[in-house]
């Protein structure tokens, strides 16, 4: 059996090893938004606002579908929280939020690329336990004594949303709390905590049979557009865009539409 030439065999682990180090065609740049391993994949971090929970969920869903190898993973809070956390630096490549106003702020802060795009609109619907038993059949009806309500903090768009309705009634609530979130809103009159609170039409669908709602004509004094948006800090551009192309295209309609969300406004 013939031997090789020690030199060729150091040669040829070297060969090797600098294949082995090779991507093929290079690597993209290092991010702590999105991330793509040695197989491809890739990772799309979003920010939406909590009512956007279920059906951002399905989107996402459908997403990876329609793209193999890339994985979207969900921050879902009060749109206000996420302007916070985006604001002081937070890895995000799509901001999607419940209003106008909480998207300005991402705005005016540099950290938009290109145009928001408005999506969907959403409007109040008061949610009370199965049954109703406080018997909640009106806005005023909130405003009565004795009657615990759950509202968002006012910096939080279903809060500012129930304010403009305030307003435009002359119907002053007491809340016996405010919460961060329309979840935590509805996750108190879930528990027996409240008599009603003040949530989405959306919310009072994706709850079904543990809460009652109740419509009020008002609540169209209040109308909450929903915009979505790539960061200029997403770790992949096109990814990004591709996703908030999804969300505003037929499919990404479809399931908002299914969920109770109106359509945008223009």
């Amino acid at each position: 059996m013939r031997r090789l030439h020690p030199l060729a065999v150091t040669a040829a682990a070297a060969l090797l090893l600098a294949a082995c180090g090779s991507t093929g065609g290079g690597s993209a740049p290092a991010s702590s938004t999105t991330g793509t391993t040695a197989g491809g994949e890739r990772t799309l971090t979003v920010f939406a606002a909590a009512s956007l929970k279920s059906t951002f969920t399905e989107i996402g869903e459908q997403f990876e579908a329609a793209n193999p190898g890339v994985t979207v993973t969900f921050s879902f809070a009060g749109s206000s929280d996420l302007v916070t956390q985006i604001t002081s630096g937070a890895p995000a490549d799509v901001f999607a939020s419940a209003d106008e106003g909480t998207m300005q702020e991402v705005t005016d802060a540099g950290l938009v690329a290109g145009t928001p795009v408005d999506f969907a609109t959403n409007t109040l619907e008061i949610a009370t336990p199965p049954g109703n038993p406080a018997g909640i059949t009106s806005f005023a009806d909130l405003a009565r004594p004795g009657t615990s309500v759950v509202v968002c903090a006012p910096q939080v768009p279903c809060g500012a949303a129930a304010a403009k309705v305030e307003a435009a009634t002359g119907v002053d609530l007491t809340p016996v709390s405010e919460e961060g979130s329309v979840t935590d809103v509805l996750g108190k009159v879930t528990s027996g905590e409240a008599d009603a609170g003040l949530v989405y039409v959306t919310d009072v669908t994706g709850a079904g049979d543990q809460v009652t709602g109740v419509a009020f004509p008002e609540s169209s004094r209040a109308v909450n557009t929903y915009p979505v948006t790539a960061l200029t800090g997403a770790g992949d551009a096109g990814l990004a865009t591709a996703f908030v192309d999804f969300v505003t295209g037929p499919r990404g309609e479809a399931v908002l539409s299914a969920a109770g969300f109106g359509a945008p406004p223009g």
